[in-house]
């Protein structure tokens, strides 16, 4: 009669169950890195009380006592200098968020034009990219700034197209003035983003269904304008605009984007799209090349073979690194100090040279770089999980 061994049951608990051993490392790595913050803060906070320097975020609620030459939110000199960090965070979201936007398509399309059957074409992408990623990108804010500040006309003396008017001031151009239906209107924008949402879902699954592709892009499209211009008719139809004039020795009156804030925006745009447009061209060819002839031989054109073949399947290659692309983008943008562009930095800067808490303004800046990257990261991944091909 044979008997059969069953191996002892290892207790959840004990030091030979790999998880255990695993949450004890876990809990020493972070106790020790806990201890080695809390003795370098600590010792930091000893030092600056010995040579008599203030510490504590105390100050945030004092005055600030400085103008910011762009605000995009309202700001007086006499409030704190928390609020002066705000406006700072917002010219720097300000320009983060327009450069991914620009930076995506711009270089989504580079990347594309490098497989153009026309030869000019692929030849303007290939030299956009050879020239725009192999110099500094802090010279390329410096040719736009001379660019946008020397090369234009002076303010009195604009070039005008409508009531649009470009100078040495920057581009000045017709604002609405904000009234109440604006915000209907807005909401009107934000309900079509849903129906657009769930128009796409929809389509997707009749596309694999039926094999029968709908329109991606005008209906959307249109989904979005009606659901603004309804909002904005519900909301009483507002059509009074701020109208820019030509002054005496400026453009008064509508609204304006300063050469700082454009050069900015135009550097960061057109050196990261370089690098955005050779992660999708890598993208692209790592998919097989059997695809496009697969694509070609069900009589697909060269234009839907991409975009229903090609970038679909190149997207699990391309979103982490162009998350990276992403990331640079925003950090990139504390260079805005040296055109006088006042993002978080600058204000910064401005705050500690006034306040002498050093430590503590560092401190914000890190943290406003930190959870911007952690956000991006957060909202890529995501997105790259909705992307990945699942396997049936």
């Amino acid at each position: 009669m044979s008997t059969t061994h069953v191996p002892a049951k290892k207790s959840q608990w004990s030091w030979r169950s790999q998880a255990f051993r695993g949450w004890v490392y876990q809990g020493i790595a972070i106790a020790a890195i806990i201890s080695m913050v809390w003795l370098l803060a600590s010792n930091t906070l000893t030092n600056m009380a010995a040579r008599g320097i203030q510490s504590g975020f105390d100050f945030l609620t004092q005055a600030a006592g400085f103008d910011i030459g762009e605000t995009p939110i309202p700001y007086d000199s006499d409030q704190g200098y928390w609020r002066a960090f705000l406006v700072g965070l917002a010219n720097t979201l300000r320009v983060a968020v327009l450069g991914i936007i620009m930076t995506t398509f711009l270089g989504t399309l580079i990347g594309v034009g490098r497989f153009s059957r026309n030869a000019l074409v692929r030849g303007t992408c290939t030299a956009y990219v050879e020239f725009f990623r192999n110099v500094p990108v802090l010279l390329q804010l410096f040719m736009w700034y001379i660019f946008l500040t020397e090369l234009l006309p002076d303010s009195f003396d604009p070039w005008q197209l409508g009531n649009f008017f470009v100078s040495k001031g920057g581009v000045n151009f017709p604002g609405p003035i904000w009234e109440f239906g604006h915000l209907i209107a807005l909401l009107g924008f934000v309900v079509a983003v849903v129906g657009v949402i769930f128009y796409r879902r929809w389509a997707i699954k009749r596309f694999e269904a039926t094999g029968q592709p709908v329109s991606g892009f005008w209906i959307p499209v249109a989904i979005l304008l009606t659901g603004t211009v309804l909002g904005w008719l519900l909301g009483g139809a507002p059509a009074e605009f701020d109208t820019p004039v030509r002054g005496d020795f400026a453009i008064e009156h509508g609204s304006a984007v300063t050469p700082e804030f454009l050069t900015v925006l135009l550097g960061l745009t057109m050196y990261t799209a370089a690098f955005v447009a050779e992660v999708v061209r890598a993208g692209i060819q790592s998919v097989p090349a059997g695809q496009g002839e697969a694509a070609a031989a069900l009589g697909l054109s060269k234009g839907q073979a991409m975009k229903l073949i090609m970038l679909p399947q190149a997207l699990r290659v391309i979103i982490p690194p162009m998350t990276n692309q992403f990331l640079n983008l925003t950090k990139n943008s504390s260079l805005a100090v040296a055109v006088g562009y006042p993002d978080i930095v600058s204000v910064t800067n401005t705050a500690l040279n006034q306040t002498g808490r050093a430590v503590e303004c560092i401190a914000i800046v890190m943290m406003v770089y930190l959870m911007t990257s952690l956000a991006t990261s957060l909202l890529m991944n995501w997105y790259n999980k909705r992307s990945a091909i699942k396997e049936r």
